[in-house]
């Protein structure tokens, strides 16, 4: 399989399950306000998707488009980080899983910008206020459950610490990742990593949380489609009208 369309697959299908997950607190929001700016965030990200998978289709070239990439894949065949299909659970567990992938989506971001695709670049180029905004968004309400009450204090802490060990895969490369790096395309992992960890530590001695080690053990194995058992549950929802009814337009 070529390199660059499974690296594209990455980028697009980490965008869609976590703006599937998002799209799930329309309605039931803590505010009106946060209940507005998460569908916003939702939509940001697929639109980001459309733009990811749009391009893999066309490297592709078999005939499929961004919505045959998105509805009719079978879960081992998505290529998504395992933090994204995570629960939304409660709204520090959202936060926390919002904060982390923002953090790695934002330098992601910033290094592609420099990519060698043309194209690439030109998506990291329309995707970077978005994912800006969201990396703001979701530290400075880490800073607030942290250093809020006790109750969201724990609650946060709590859900850094469940969340933290599906952190390391989004910088395990493998061949994938490393024949992007080498043809330019993409940043380094440990570049990626480096600036990470750092803004992590910032936001959380802000918020008064501790950050679990670097070093702690981390689930893998998304990127290359074996996923946990919330993703079937996602594909299920997400993909059921072009499944039970083929072709269905609005």
């Amino acid at each position: 399989m070529d390199a660059k369309f499974e690296y594209l697959l990455r980028q697009g299908d980490n965008a869609l399950v976590l703006s599937q997950q998002l799209s799930k607190w329309c309605g039931k929001g803590p505010a009106l306000e946060e209940d507005m700016a998460l569908t916003n965030v939702a939509l940001d990200l697929l639109g980001q998707t459309r733009m990811w998978l749009t391009y893999a289709a066309e490297l592709e070239g078999k005939g499929r488009d961004e919505d045959a990439l998105a509805f009719l894949r079978d879960a081992h065949d998505f290529r998504n980080c395992h933090l994204v299909e995570q629960p939304n659970g409660n709204y520090a567990d959202t936060t926390l899983r919002q904060f982390y992938f923002d953090t790695w989506h934002y330098f992601l971001m910033q290094g592609l910008l420099k990519s060698s695709d043309l194209r690439i670049a030109e998506i990291a180029e329309k995707s970077v206020k978005e994912v800006t905004y969201h990396l703001r968004r979701s530290g400075d309400l880490v800073v607030r459950l942290g250093d809020g009450t006790a109750e969201s204090h724990a609650k946060a802490q709590a859900a850094a610490n469940e969340l933290w060990p599906f952190t390391g895969e989004m910088f395990a490369y493998d061949a994938v990742d490393n024949a992007m790096v080498e043809q330019g395309v993409a940043p380094k992992s440990e570049d990626l990593r480096a600036a990470f960890l750092h803004h992590v530590a910032e936001i959380f001695e802000e918020a008064t949380l501790t950050m679990p080690a670097p070093d702690a053990w981390m689930h893998s194995g998304g990127k290359t489609g074996c996923h946990t058992e919330h993703l079937g549950y996602i594909l299920a929802e997400m993909q059921f009208l072009q499944r039970a009814y083929p072709g269905a337009e609005w």
